[in-house]
């Protein structure tokens, strides 16, 4: 499935979120694990930018998303920036709980929030209060297991295992930007959500 998508903006502060209208999807996770290659993956475009360097997204990146044959725009992708080794000055990732805080817990369109995880690494502290600071904010969440490619058979599942024990709130979708494993069970979710 090919969907249309174009960049709207990028907010660094509460006002410059654009006005809200349309069902939102948010991927969270921490540098480096893959945000911007799900959301390429997705839309099946190169349209969020990919970096090896941690810390590329420093503000929250809005695209507009819209399936072929449909004349307007069914809902929006967020891009966040990502947290944990992330080389940014620390004024710049204090910053960062200015508006990125106030988008989830107030955020009134956001209708999905997709913590994203490396399954290559076993479950982080950061991730944890992730996802326990979605769950205090009411927000419904599911976890993103990246870079699934890299395991197979008993280490797949032990990954997978590993999550679900740490966030037993959240379900586990394996996911490969690479080989395109678990694209059609994301997009069934995502479409699930913005109907609700």
């Amino acid at each position: 499935m090919r969907v249309l998508s174009r960049f709207l903006c990028a907010a660094t502060g509460v006002n410059q979120f654009p006005a809200s209208a349309l069902p939102e999807v948010a991927f969270l996770g921490r540098s480096n694990v893959g945000k911007s290659s799900v959301i390429n993956s997705l839309l099946g475009t190169k349209i969020a930018k990919t970096s090896s360097t941690p810390g590329r997204t420093r503000s929250i990146n809005f695209f507009e998303v819209r399936w072929p044959g449909k004349p307007q725009p069914e809902l929006v992708f967020a891009d966040l920036p990502g947290y944990g080794y992330a080389k940014v000055p620390k004024e710049v990732a204090a910053s960062w709980s200015a508006f990125i805080e106030p988008y989830l817990k107030e955020r009134k369109t956001l209708a999905l929030c997709l913590a994203l995880v490396d399954l290559n690494v076993p479950p982080q502290e950061n991730d944890k209060q992730l996802l326990e600071f979605l769950d205090g904010a009411g927000r419904k969440a599911l976890i993103v297991g990246t870079k699934a490619d890299k395991l197979s058979g008993n280490t797949l599942r032990r990954a997978l295992e590993n999550f679900s024990h740490a966030a037993p709130h959240a379900r586990v979708l394996p996911f490969s930007a690479r080989t395109g494993h678990g694209r059609d069970e994301l997009w069934q979710e995502i479409r699930a959500a913005i109907r609700e």
